[in-house]
């Protein structure tokens, strides 16, 4: 299980088109995102039937929940849908809640490494505008413990991020002024960077310091605890593609493309970890441990071991900034601050798209958009695209190293991946 595994590029859709009101369904948007992904990567479709001839090729779906969203199961089967050069090729759906993308990521990679294929395709798809906020806030819900953290809950997630927050306030005991300022500074930052990314949603929304600090009011109103409107990741209409491939395939596809294998980079790192599902065990479990998120941490510790590298290695940083308080509490998990120091960081500038450790140059949740199921497979493209310094706009000088943080739930599954050359 030692095989390297390598990232060749990959596609997203415009996170910011309604596919409902274009008449189009999830079908649409994976035969449209699957086709641009290939077009872009430079494999075409004759190359996949190859490949499927020798049981080299699979695909990996990641979605949560296109059952309610969709009224459609089995995700998986349906690349047959997209390209009939598909028939026949290993395919699967894969969910942990907004961690999916993730879950379908470390499938592909782990059969890499276990040599079973050459090639993996991971598509991330979900579609979302299909219902109202108040709905689909509720179906949200079941990523949650749903019985006890979100029947009958209006917008669940919120409140329980809220929590988070409330919970960093009184263990580090911080000022309250200090730490929504600290919030509200990453929002803007998201923003901001979210208009350098031609396929962020909120690209050409305005969003400034003063609107995310001026809470409770009309134009941004409280959703959840001290949480407010800016606060909140986006509900999204999204895809995305990443394609992976092993170190006999990268060299074949190297010499056919024109490119050298050490300009195409690996996943170096990886870590995996569940915590307590329902957030006040996790609060409990928490007590006594310098950080409000023990497992988030050691997933990343367990990634830098894997990857024989630390927090000084990496130049970029994809966040699952759901919430604000979800990307402050992961500060200190990736080490770029000690726990409950985070705000200094937010404060100097460290995290800014200038600074010594950008987090979340796309925009992330808050500013690209939160298409659940697509979240992780979009991250890994994003990192993929700094490290091979083709991100444009949003491109974070001389990146040569990014790390991914995707959960599930409130930190319940944590992925994290690391990629460079």
């Amino acid at each position: 299980m030692s095989e390297k595994v390598f990232v060749l590029g990959g596609e997203q859709t415009d996170f910011q088109r309604n596919w409902t009101k274009e008449g189009k369904t999830f079908m649409s948007m994976m035969r449209e995102v699957l086709d641009d992904a290939l077009e872009k990567v430079g494999i075409s479709y004759d190359e996949i039937k190859r490949l499927n001839k020798e049981n080299r090729v699979a695909v990996f779906v990641g979605n949560f929940d296109a059952e309610q969203y969709a009224n459609q199961g089995h995700l998986g089967a349906f690349l047959t849908e997209v390209n009939p050069a598909l028939f026949g090729v290993p395919g699967a759906r894969y969910e942990a809640a907004c961690a999916s993308g993730s879950v379908a990521l470390d499938a592909a990679i782990t059969h890499i490494r276990a040599e079973d294929y050459d090639l993996a395709i991971v598509l991330g798809v979900e579609v979302m505008k299909t219902v109202s906020s108040s709905v689909g806030g509720d179906f949200l819900g079941t990523a949650a413990y749903y019985d006890k953290e979100a029947k009958g809950v209006q917008f669940p997630f919120p409140k329980l991020f809220g929590k988070l927050a409330d919970v960093i306030l009184e263990r580090y005991e911080l000022k309250e002024e200090r730490f929504m300022d600290a919030l509200a500074e990453i929002s803007r930052i998201n923003y901001a960077n979210a208009k350098r990314n031609p396929k962020a949603q909120t690209r050409t929304w305005f969003m400034n310091k003063e609107h995310a600090m001026a809470r409770g009011g009309d134009n941004n109103m409280a959703v959840g605890g001290r949480l407010c409107i800016t606060d909140c990741s986006q509900v999204t209409d999204g895809a995305a593609v990443t394609i992976l491939a092993s170190k006999d395939y990268t060299k074949e596809y190297a010499k056919k493309t024109g490119r050298k294998v050490d300009d195409i980079p690996r996943v170096k790192g990886w870590g995996h970890r569940v915590a307590p599902i329902t957030f006040e065990a996790k609060k409990n479990e928490s007590v006594g441990d310098k950080y409000i998120l023990p497992w988030t941490r050691q997933t990343v510790k367990d990634a830098y071991k894997r990857a024989d590298l630390d927090v000084k290695n990496i130049d970029v940083f994809e966040t699952h900034d759901c919430f604000t308080s979800s990307e402050y509490a992961a500060i200190s998990a990736f080490g770029i601050s000690e726990p409950g120091k985070e705000h200094i960081a937010i404060e100097e500038g460290t995290i800014d798209f200038g600074g010594k450790k950008p987090i979340n140059p796309s925009g992330g949740l808050i500013g690209v958009g939160h298409p659940v199921g697509a979240s992780g497979v979009r991250m890994m493209l994003d990192l993929y695209k700094q490290v091979t310094n083709t991100a444009g706009d949003y491109q974070v000088k001389g990146a040569k190293n990014g790390l991914m943080l995707n959960i599930g739930g409130s930190a319940t599954t944590n992925f994290v991946f690391i990629l460079g050359k």
